[in-house]
């Protein structure tokens, strides 16, 4: 494991470091920056921090936006809870999981489960058990970079296993991009789900209680109580280097001055600040990886739809590739008794069901559940959400390490720590704590 502890005292005289962006990565750079005595200033681009692990409130808690969980063996993140006191807030509880295939749904929390599991010929549901244990098994990624993670599946685990279980899921989560998907990114999955798992082998999963968000403010204020500034609503739109090699941080809000920058927003994004000076080859290498993005529809509902909590959505008619039941997971007592749904769809920004109003969402969505859940109706809804993220997913092509930029932008003083460049793992919670620090200790040793 990486050296992720906080460094005290490696540079020689206090900095002033701008961090953008108030996520995971951002706030976990800005608060060992503080803790080290760096002057440090956060700029948000949105009204609150926390990023995609954003909150909205209920009858009850607060609910996160986008549905959030940690692995049991996200230890990061947990090192980084258990520092902010937080541990008592964490519920560990095991999940049930399902796959609707063929108008079924099909529970698949355990290697009894995957037994049974009909959908495939029995010899193929050994072809799948075997599969995930191959997959688990591989510990150098790097051969996987020149294969697609549909050619791996279908040599591991034959057409047929291909077909109903891998398929679906590659098309449902990554659209037009499905066929081009680098095996490490599915073989991280599979390693990941696969070591937080129970005695019985049931998957084991983490929450917060009163969502994420309470992680992301709790580290906001420690950076507050170092010194540092978290400013909300500070959308930053240029990055300039002044001829003292200090940087001039702009947006609609003014203008500021640091001593280093450490920008953690969507690649091409970064691009956009630096346009006006960075070299063309720089530029076109941070918009070379594609994003998808992310239309999530939170239901709260009176009653609950089934007993599973992840379920995936192996039919490439239904347009959501997840159905997630938090209160499956978490009580509904704990959101004023309301059943908690999302509707999870990736998708390119383009994608008419992006700009689609919400009223318009909620109704195409509608007549999907009843065909899944015939007996699903509006009266069963007692409020939605409908949530948007632009830069929701990079797209992991194979050969995924030769894209990525490295964390020292163009210009001295300026680092890059973003969610495209987490990898081979995926982006997560857990990674981007682990890259936030890394970035501040390397920004400090560098000093």
């Amino acid at each position: 494991m990486q050296d992720t502890r906080p460094v005290s005292s490696m540079a020689s005289a206090p900095l002033s470091v701008a961090v953008i962006g108030g996520g995971f990565s951002g706030l976990s750079a800005a608060r060992d920056l503080a803790r080290a005595g760096h002057v440090v200033t956060v700029y948000e681009a949105q009204p609150t921090v926390g990023g995609l692990a954003g909150a909205f409130e209920t009858r009850g808690e607060r609910l996160d936006r986008f549905y959030h969980h940690w692995f049991t063996n996200d230890l990061e993140v947990m090192s980084l809870i258990e520092e902010l006191g937080l541990s008592d807030r964490i519920v560990t509880n095991p999940t049930n999981t399902g796959l609707y295939y063929a108008n079924t749904i099909f529970k698949l929390s355990t290697p009894l489960d995957l037994l049974r599991f009909s959908a495939l010929p029995f010899v193929d549901r050994i072809r799948l058990g075997l599969l995930t244990l191959r997959a688990r098994a591989v510990r150098d990624w790097r051969p996987l970079e020149d294969i697609t993670a549909a050619d791996w599946l279908r040599r591991l685990g034959g057409e047929t296993v291909y077909r109903v279980v891998w398929e679906p899921l590659l098309k449902g989560k990554f659209g037009p991009y499905a066929e081009e998907i680098s095996a490490v990114w599915f073989w991280n999955k599979l390693k990941l789900r696969g070591g937080s798992r129970g005695k019985g082998g049931e998957e084991r999963l983490a929450y917060m209680e009163g969502s994420f968000a309470r992680l992301a403010e709790a580290m906001a204020g420690d950076v507050a109580a170092h010194g540092g500034r978290v400013l909300c609503d500070h959308r930053v739109e240029a990055l300039t280097q002044l001829p003292d090699g200090r940087w001039k941080i702009s947006g609609p809000w003014g203008e500021a001055e640091s001593d280093r920058v450490v920008a953690t927003t969507a690649l091409p994004v970064i691009g956009d600040m630096i346009a006006q000076w960075a070299p063309a080859e720089y530029l076109a290498r941070l918009r070379a990886i594609p994003y998808l993005a992310n239309v999530c529809l939170v239901l709260q509902l009176n009653r609950s739809l089934s007993s599973t909590y992840w379920l995936n959505v192996n039919d490439t008619s239904f347009p959501f590739v997840g159905v997630i039941e938090h209160t499956n997971f978490e009580r509904p007592e704990t959101y004023g008794g309301d059943h908690v749904v999302y509707l999870s769809k990736y998708l390119p920004h383009t994608d008419v069901l992006y700009s689609m109003p919400d009223d318009e969402v909620m109704a195409f969505a509608l007549e999907h559940l009843q065909r899944m859940f015939p007996a699903f109706s509006m009266d069963w809804v007692r409020d939605y959400h409908v949530w948007r993220a632009r830069w929701s997913q990079p797209v992991v092509c194979r050969h995924y390490s030769r894209q990525i930029p490295e964390d020292e932008g163009p210009a001295a003083g300026l680092y890059i720590c973003s969610m495209a460049q987490i990898y081979p793992e995926d982006r997560g919670t857990n990674y981007a704590v682990r890259e936030g620090r890394r970035i501040a200790r390397k920004l400090m040793e560098r000093e």
